[in-house]
This record gives structure tokens, C-alpha cells and sequence, in this order.
């Protein structure tokens, strides 16, 4: 009884410890999905060519502004809609998660069971008619020769 006791909260623990999975706060992006995305900096986006070029103080105040800008917009952004939309997202994923799980899978697996049933039956079919039919085809034919000539 004793044992059984262990047996089940380690069971518990395991469970409780699979969802609270601990997150990486400096690598935020281990898996490098948003590697060429969203890596937008000041340079791609604006450039002066050469001979045209606006005063110094206004280019590097336009640096600070699109730099400072970009950070903060994002931030707030993400304070704001950020618990909202993971919380769509998670809804998305379950429901396809759950539309996977219960309808197609058992959907794919079904179609397989009944493409097996019919393709027995259909090598049956093709067994039992067209295959001693195209052999007697053949053997009537296996006689004839045919000879190719060049006429001048």
C-alpha cells in the first residue's frame, strides 16, 4: 500500500513537472525560427546613397529615434497583446491538436483499413479475370513474328 502511495505521486510530480517546463530568458529563440524574419535594423530599412546625404546630427538622431522607437513600440506592444494573443495561439494549437488526435488520424487510419479491404478484392478481381485472360492473349499470340523490311 505504501509503495502504491510512492507510486502515484511520483506519477503526480511527473505531470505537474511536464507543464511547468522552465524557460530560457536569455535564448528566447533557441530554435532560430525568427532568424531572418524580424531582424530589421536601421540600416535595412533606410539608406542614403552616396552624394545624398542629410546632416550628420539628423542622421544619427534619426538612428537613436527608429532604434528607441522600435524597442519601446515593441514592448508595449508586447505588454499589452502579448498574454492576449499566446493565449489565442494556444487555443489554435489545442484545438488543431485535438482535431488531429480525434478526427483526422482515426479519419487516415479508417481510409487505410478500407483501401486494404478493396484493394484484396480488386487483386482478387484482377487474379481471377484479367490475368488468365491477357495469358491466353499471349500464348495465342507468342507465335507471331514479325519481320521488319526496308523497301527502296
Amino acid at each position: 500500500m505504501d509503495d502504491q502511495y510512492q507510486y502515484n505521486t511520483s506519477e503526480e510530480k511527473f505531470v505537474k513537472d511536464s507543464h511547468n517546463k522552465e524557460i530560457d530568458l536569455i535564448n528566447r529563440d533557441p530554435k532560430s525560427i525568427n532568424e531572418d524574419v524580424v531582424k530589421v535594423d536601421f540600416e535595412d530599412v533606410i539608406a542614403e546613397p552616396e552624394g545624398t546625404h542629410s546632416m550628420d546630427g539628423v542622421w544619427k538622431f534619426s538612428y537613436t529615434t527608429f532604434t528607441v522607437s522600435k524597442y519601446w513600440c515593441y514592448r508595449i506592444l508586447s505588454a499589452i497583446f502579448g498574454i492576449p494573443v499566446a493565449l489565442l495561439w494556444g487555443f489554435l494549437f489545442a484545438c488543431i491538436s485535438f482535431c488531429h488526435i480525434w478526427a483526422v488520424v482515426p479519419c487516415i487510419k479508417s481510409c487505410l483499413i478500407e483501401s486494404q479491404c478493396i484493394s484484396r478484392i480488386y487483386s482478387l478481381c484482377i487474379q481471377t479475370f484479367c490475368e488468365p485472360f491477357f495469358e491466353a492473349l499471349g500464348k495465342i499470340f507468342s507465335s507471331v513474328k514479325v519481320a521488319l523490311r526496308k523497301e527502296v
